[in-house]
């Protein structure tokens, strides 16, 4: 499971320039005046070889006792409570504050590891600038500059250093314990919770006709016919700007991180209500985390023949890149069309873990470069030349070859097609990686 690690501090410290930086992305708006950020934020990070989430969290007033400050101090401190690290960044040009003491009082009362981050220091050699933050009793004093990049890669490595991290390498070649871990995903009152109790044959989880009811991710071993499962039950998604009380923000980050945990995502949607926007969003990172998925339509029972029709309509449009994923219509209240929903999590679990070897992966990218050419791409035309497969679940074929940098991503899509249909690989993201031959004379002169 992905570590978590919260940036908390005062406000207009730099704390989402900083998650920007880490993320490698301008999710977080950022602008010089205090107390943009109110919402919680999260990304993905990349370390060396192990990946982690990162929360940006408004201006930490733990005193404010009222209005939006007391709201931001309640999820800054659900945020604090949720992570495995606490990044304490403050103000280097602008000094030490009461408010820092505040904070630091507050985090070394929890005991949690925490790493002290001096932001805005480019340009400040003299140690002697940051000796007044080393009063703050949180231990070494972190120089860094978010904006122009400065320290970072000492940052993360104190960050996660707490974590005593197992190599990545080392956890991929553990042998398989032949668990399937399954994640029901979905919206709030989509019925995962009421799903899981009827496959276990007993209410083990609440269910409850409210939103919200699931606050965490809950794990439930199950065996059905020699097979050991692993069910998660994950808290609903919802749309951000919805999100509001601090504890269901964190059932995001737990949920997330079930569905990068797991092999298979059961993604289920409503029939009543149609595919909405946070269907699409879940759908959307489903897909990115690469896990294998399978769509179920609940409450199929309490639909007549044309909301049927405008619902397969709405999935065509609104998730036209889960195609490959098999759909099944449930009613989990009813015990209807649940036995069909094994056979197609079993098939996606399958094909996610599928061995493609190099010389059946080679004539098949032949036969298809034979079947139809790729595009010209300015003076010169793409060469494929062998393919080999670079991953599990998902499944990674990589295709090696001279200017492959003009490969559409149309063609790829036709390729993608055609290694489908050789592997039968239904209900799991493909993807395809081209590697360019680099030329051994493109430095020589003429």
């Amino acid at each position: 499971m992905k570590p978590v690690l919260a940036l908390v501090g005062r406000p207009n410290v730099g704390k989402s320039t900083l998650f920007n930086r880490l993320t490698k992305t301008r999710d977080a708006i950022v602008a010089d005046f205090a107390g943009l950020t109110r919402d919680r934020h999260y990304g993905n990070a990349r370390f060396e070889k192990h990946d982690f989430i990162v929360i940006d969290t408004g201006g930490f007033e733990p005193t404010a006792d009222s209005g939006i400050y007391k709201e931001m101090a309640r999820q800054t401190q659900q945020a604090v409570a949720e992570a495995d690290v606490v990044v304490f960044v403050v103000d280097a040009r602008g000094g030490i504050s009461a408010q820092d003491h505040d904070i630091a009082n507050y985090l070394r009362r929890l005991g949690k590891p925490t790493i002290l981050v001096a932001n805005k220091a480019e340009g400040m050699t003299e140690a002697a600038q940051l000796v007044e933050f080393y009063e703050l009793g949180l231990g070494e004093v972190l120089p860094v500059s978010a904006s122009h990049g400065h320290g970072m890669r000492t940052l993360m490595a104190n960050a996660l250093a707490p974590l005593n991290l197992a190599d990545p390498d080392d956890e991929a070649d553990k042998v398989d314990d032949g668990i399937i871990k399954l994640a029901v995903a979905g919206r709030p009152n989509v019925g995962k919770s009421t799903l899981i109790n009827t496959w276990l044959g007993e209410e083990r989880l609440v269910a409850f006709d409210m939103p919200g009811t699931t606050r965490d991710a809950i794990s439930v071993p199950f065996e059905r016919n020699g097979q050991m499962f692993e069910l998660i039950d994950t808290a609903g998604l919802r749309r951000k700007g919805k999100v509001f009380e601090a504890i269901e923000k964190f059932s995001v980050v737990k949920t997330l991180q079930a569905i990068e945990s797991a092999n298979v995502v059961l993604l289920l949607l409503d029939a009543t209500q149609g595919v909405t926007d946070q269907d699409a969003h879940i759908a959307g990172y489903i897909l990115e985390s690469g896990r294998a998925v399978v769509l179920a339509v609940n409450k199929w029972d309490a639909v007549d023949s044309y909301q049927r029709e405008l619902l397969m309509r709405s999935i065509e449009t609104r998730l036209p890149f889960l195609k490959f994923a098999a759909m099944h219509f449930i009613s989990a209240k009813k015990r209807q069309g649940l036995g069909p929903l094994w056979g197609a999590i079993a098939q996606a679990h399958k094909s996610a873990m599928c061995k493609m070897p190099t010389p059946l992966l080679t004539r098949l990218l032949l036969e298809a470069v034979q079947f139809q050419s790729p595009q010209r791409g300015g003076m010169y035309r793409p060469k494929l030349r062998y393919a080999h497969q670079g991953g599990m679940n998902p499944p990674i074929i990589v295709i090696h070859g001279n200017s492959l940098e003009h490969v559409t991503e149309s063609y790829k899509r036709f390729l993608e097609g055609r290694f489908r249909k050789a592997f039968n690989l239904e209900g799991t993201p493909l993807r395809i990686e081209m590697k360019t031959s680099s030329n051994p004379y493109a430095d020589k002169d003429n």
